[in-house]
């Protein structure tokens, strides 16, 4: 059946306390002696590691999906996020400058008297307008009253009503007036100015001849004011 290990030669000596060692031919004999090392032992006969599940296809798609979707919201909110000191900046104010409104008829315009009557402003031509509706500016219409010759009539034209200035020196004539649908300032494309006044000057056949937008002296409009008598 086998030879003792001792007796074989070629093979190492073995320790005396280990008695007599048979090596049998047949390994299967072996079988019952280790299952019995494996109970003394504890231990448990070795497993093979399964291998990780596969990802589905479906899965792996969806994933770039996400990851797609999320890089997108990203750079969008970057890109309209609010960023601190930084500002839209405001439109520049309308200019106060006349659209070619010179050499245009007046515009057949009734405004109104004191007594709220309506009053053609044509038929106070030639005439220099000035719009008060920014500002009475009383020394701006008594300088203007002062400087106008005769036959022309210095017109003050208020928002509601009518503003009664100082009264003009000997000889000139002020009609102050309002225009409370602000018609006037929508034909000349010129709002009302705070603490600023607009003349207007209108030749005899209705035809305005100048603009000021904003009266400074009376070097504005002096020359234009002494020819609308002609």
């Amino acid at each position: 059946m086998g030879k003792p290990d001792a007796d074989g030669p070629g093979l190492p000596d073995l320790p005396p306390e280990w008695g007599r060692v048979v090596v049998p031919d047949d390994a299967s004999a072996l079988a019952a002696e280790a299952e019995q090392l494996r109970r003394e032992l504890g231990g448990t006969p070795l497993r093979a590691v399964p291998p990780p599940p596969a990802r589905s296809p479906f899965a792996l798609a969806l994933l770039v999906l996400l990851v797609a979707v999320l890089t997108t919201l990203a750079g969008l909110a970057a890109v309209i996020w609010p960023r601190p000191g930084r500002s839209t900046p405001e439109p520049s104010p309308t200019p106060y400058a006349p659209a070619g409104a010179a050499g245009r008829p007046l515009p057949a315009l009734d405004l109104v008297d004191a007594g709220q009557s309506p009053v053609p402003l044509r038929g106070l031509v030639p005439a220099m307008i000035i719009l008060v509706d920014g500002c009475p500016c009383p020394a701006d219409v008594a300088t203007a009253a002062a400087l106008a010759p005769a036959g022309v009539t210095v017109v003050t034209v208020a928002g509601t009503r009518p503003v009664r200035a100082t009264p003009p020196p000997a000889g000139a004539t002020v009609r102050p007036l309002a225009d409370p649908a602000g018609g006037l300032r929508s034909f000349l494309h010129l709002p009302a100015r705070p603490g600023a006044v607009t003349a207007l000057l209108v030749d005899r056949s209705g035809v305005l001849v100048k603009v000021v937008p904003e009266i400074h002296s009376a070097e504005d409009y002096r020359a234009d004011l002494t020819r609308l008598a002609a």
